[in-house]
């Protein structure tokens, strides 16, 4: 039997459907392609008739119409993307004592290139562009470990310290000067499908410092401006503005003796 009647035996086998699995691989790419135009005029120079070309042929594959007008209407945005994007390094060198220079920023902080990504995938979502924007905030998740969905929204000045096991959920709000480290988590209380169109994550005003393995739950909760949150606490109610919250815990630390 040839390979393609052996493929068609099997897709009617399976009764499957095409989803375009190669999709994630493009999406990779433009992605990438995406962020370094965006920083670099020389690979812009090069590149970004590509970039363009990519950002086309996504959206031919995932039934998308009006491409042309879609990018036309998402390069607008780009130089207000790259200001902010602008504001969110200078609050990861002001805030990290381990930064050396600005450019370290740029080239190797994986928190950075989180936000990089959300704020691009943010705009797409505010285009009403399907799946794509998932699709770019799923990259992100696989390379940096921090899974911040589109749909949420984030202010200036926005600095992520490791980035590692950070998940911002979907209705989240973070104003202003917010930094959160690794391990923070701003979900939702309930899971139910029924909740999908309510907001089910909390609001972080601004200023709001957040550390490592912190849990913050609720759509109503709102973290009032300026306040701490300790680490490995666990928040399902508001809090007021220049608090700070902590875990209190008795450490007993036993040593053997000969």
């Amino acid at each position: 039997m040839k390979q393609s009647e052996q493929i068609k035996e099997a897709t009617q086998l399976i009764g499957a459907k095409n989803y375009s699995m190669c999709l994630r691989d493009a999406v990779e790419v433009f992605t990438k392609q995406l962020i370094n135009n965006l920083f670099d005029v020389n690979d812009l120079a090069e590149s970004g008739a590509d970039t363009r070309n990519k950002f086309l042929q996504i959206l031919r594959r995932l039934s998308v119409e009006k491409g042309e007008h879609l990018w036309s209407e998402y390069k607008s945005f780009f130089v207000e993307i790259r200001e902010k994007l602008d504001l969110d390094a200078i609050a990861a060198e002001k805030n990290d004592p381990a930064c050396k220079s600005l450019e370290e920023v740029y080239l190797a902080y994986p928190g950075f290139y989180a936000i990089a990504v959300h704020r691009l995938s943010h705009q797409l979502l505010k285009l009403e562009v399907p799946v794509l924007p998932r699709m770019m905030s799923e990259f992100a998740h696989s390379t940096t470990g921090t899974d911040i969905h589109p749909g949420a929204e984030i202010g200036d000045s926005f600095f992520i310290d490791h980035a590692t096991g950070i998940v911002i959920g979907e209705t989240t709000i973070i104003k202003n000067d917010v930094s959160i480290y690794q391990g923070v988590t701003l979900g939702g209380i309930q899971v139910k499908k029924s909740l999908a169109s309510t907001k089910r994550h909390p609001t972080i005003e601004s200023g709001v410092v957040i550390y490592a393995n912190a849990t913050i739950l609720g759509g109503d909760v709102i973290i009032g401006a300026n306040s701490v949150i300790g680490a490995n606490v666990c928040v399902t109610e508001s809090i007021l503005e220049n608090s700070v919250v902590t875990v209190q815990s008795e450490n007993n630390i036993f040593q053997k003796r000969n």
